[in-house]
């Protein structure tokens, strides 16, 4: 069990051991910042510069990096009313995603519409760059649906909860693209030249860096040369345990001793994710193997909703990440150099509105579904097991009906 998945939050910390807290996190160092990490790739400091990178080449015109801010844009609109939903007794539970707008958005827009992505449970960026409607992220929370949306038609699995277990069925998926002849560059392949190579990207946090399943994945893609890229969003917290926690070394070196490159962009930079993850999904597709990406990054939020980050971490920490945004740095270089006028601005923000405010009134009607759809979708076809368990609940069902109209 890793400290994400199994340590609980300090929040039912015992009164006597607050003090104790308090001294723990006053002793607490900040961690690294990317500027002062080393390694990293960036192309769009934290005031708004552009700046170039010799591997990384990047040429977007105006009206894309415009598109970059409106997503992320419309996406924190979207977190945000899901917190304050939550908050109304509305949803169960939310994962935000706070700070970490940058990575998902610009690896996202980074993919093909053939390459398949494997989430966990806070990758509503990707999500929404892969066409899911937010509100059927919110019926998840809700608990009205067990997912919602067909992962083959969108090339986006079901969000994941177990912490880690992705990275293995991602895996699975690109060696199984292997063996469809669906790589490009592939001599074997019999869609090629007319269609593209595919590759898979997984998404996972630094906390699942510890778990098993995660080294596992390792080292199958690493042996069968498979097209995947690892996507670690390094937001610093599992929960309430650090990086350093984690690991002792920085966590793209992990992947050298698995036999394949890794690297460590800044996570907060729209512009490094898209150009890092456009080129190791290119190369994943023509056949050159796995590629770890360390997005160091930050979650400005709570773990979940059910969490209090300042139980474990110092408000002067977060105080300093604000000032990486990864907003408002594409609003600096945008504003900087003209390619945005003020209306373009306000326009984004009225349409965040009018998306915040559609979410929200699809979440309040948003019907319970019936007690039998439980059943529904559990396999291809019903067992016979399956079906005696849904006769049995239904009886218990009509049971209330019966007792109700003695």
């Amino acid at each position: 069990m890793t400290v994400e998945s199994g340590a609980a939050t300090t929040a039912a910390l015992p009164s006597q051991s607050r003090a104790h807290q308090s001294q723990a996190l006053a002793d607490q160092p900040p961690p690294d910042l990317p500027d002062q990490a080393g390694g990293f790739i960036q192309l769009l400091t934290p005031e708004g510069e552009r700046i170039d990178h010799p591997d990384y080449p990047l040429e977007f015109s105006a009206a894309d990096i415009r598109g970059m801010y409106r997503d992320l844009v419309l996406v924190r609109r979207i977190d945000t009313e899901a917190i304050s939903l939550q908050r109304q007794g509305e949803l169960g539970i939310w994962a935000s995603l706070l700070g970490q707008e940058a990575a998902q958005i610009g690896s996202a827009r980074a993919l093909s519409p053939d390459d398949m992505v494997f989430p966990t449970y806070r990758e509503h960026g990707v999500a929404w760059c892969r066409g899911i409607d937010p509100v059927k992220l919110l019926e998840l929370y809700r608990g009205v649906s067990h997912g919602g949306w067909a992962p083959e038609e969108h090339k986006f699995h079901l969000y994941t909860i177990v912490i880690g277990s992705q990275t293995l069925h991602a895996t699975g998926y690109a060696m199984g693209i292997q063996r469809d002849g669906a790589v490009g560059g592939d001599p074997d392949n019999p869609k090629a030249p007319e269609r593209p190579g595919e590759a898979v990207i997984v998404y996972f946090g630094d906390g699942a860096t510890s778990q098993g399943d995660v080294n596992e994945a390792f080292v199958w893609a690493s042996v069968f040369n498979a097209p995947i890229v690892f996507f670690c969003q390094n937001n610093q917290w599992a929960i309430s345990e650090p990086l350093e926690k984690q690991s002792r070394i920085p966590l793209y070196q992990r992947a050298r001793g698995f036999g394949f490159p890794g690297l460590r962009v800044d996570g907060n930079d729209v512009l490094a994710c898209y150009a890092v993850t456009q080129k190791a999904m290119q190369a994943a597709r023509e056949g050159q193997g796995p590629t770890f990406i360390e997005a160091f990054t930050y979650r400005m939020g709570a773990h979940t909703t059910t969490d209090d980050p300042t139980r474990y971490r110092l408000a002067s920490e977060l105080e300093m990440w604000k000032l990486r945004d990864p907003i408002e740095r594409v609003r600096a270089y945008l504003a900087r150099t003209g390619l945005a006028e003020p209306e373009f601005f306000a326009g984004v923000d009225a349409e965040a509105k009018q998306v915040g405010a559609r979410v929200r009134e699809a979440c309040r009607t948003m019907p319970d579904p019936p007690p039998l759809a439980i059943f529904d979708h559990v396999y291809a076809e019903p067992t016979s097991i399956l079906q005696t368990e849904r006769e049995q609940f239904a009886a218990y069902l009509d049971s209330f009906e019966q007792e109700g109209a003695r």
